[in-house]
């Protein structure tokens, strides 16, 4: 007979393994989008003069930042400091919402530069990074309502030292999307 411990431990090893297979999930498809990329750079209408604006640079600095707070979050959270724990996490939504604004803020700069990624003055390469950043973006947009969830619960007191999977989840889940961005960006910016 299962203890009530025995039943807490495999449930919380197999939701973070559904989260490991669902991120693994994700990961292939950008890499899916990425081979496509260096293939298609073999065409004759490739660009390949493209520099990505400094914009991208900002929105990456930004997401480790938010990574960072998302850990000091959870390693408070751990050592019963309520009040560290919320500003952490505030300050990771903070970021995680400049982030998206600096995306928004590259876009703009790639369209400036005379650079469209839909209609007749849109090249493949524009259209790849458009395709890859907004799938990105998609996901972000679903790791913020992750935190603005993880931050709800944190204000209703179900983390305490003891009881932080949904914490500990919510920040596996950032952590991941934040390395995937990493990914991308060097991608695009060494390829």
């Amino acid at each position: 007979m299962m203890t009530i411990e025995e039943y807490a431990q495999r449930t919380e090893k197999s939701k973070k393994m559904l989260l490991w297979f669902g991120m693994v999930s994700m990961f292939m498809m950008f890499a899916g989008l990425t081979s496509a990329y260096v293939v298609s750079t073999s065409r004759p209408d490739w660009l390949n003069d493209f520099v990505l604006p400094n914009a991208f640079m900002i929105s990456t600095a930004v997401i480790i930042a938010s990574s960072v707070t998302f850990h000091l979050a959870k390693m408070s959270i751990k050592k019963g400091d309520r009040s560290a724990t919320s500003f952490w996490l505030l300050l990771t939504l903070a970021l995680g919402l400049g982030f998206v604004a600096a995306q928004f803020y590259g876009f703009d700069q790639v369209i400036k530069s005379g650079y469209f990624f839909t209609g007749p003055e849109s090249t493949v390469t524009t259209s790849f990074l458009y395709i890859v950043i907004t799938v990105h973006l998609a996901h972000l947009f679903a790791g913020l309502i992750v935190l603005l969830v993880v931050i709800y619960n944190h204000f209703k007191q179900k983390y305490n030292k003891s009881q932080t999977l949904g914490l500990e989840l919510g920040a596996m889940f950032w952590h991941f999307l934040d390395i995937l961005w990493v990914y991308l960006f060097l991608f695009f910016y060494f390829y």
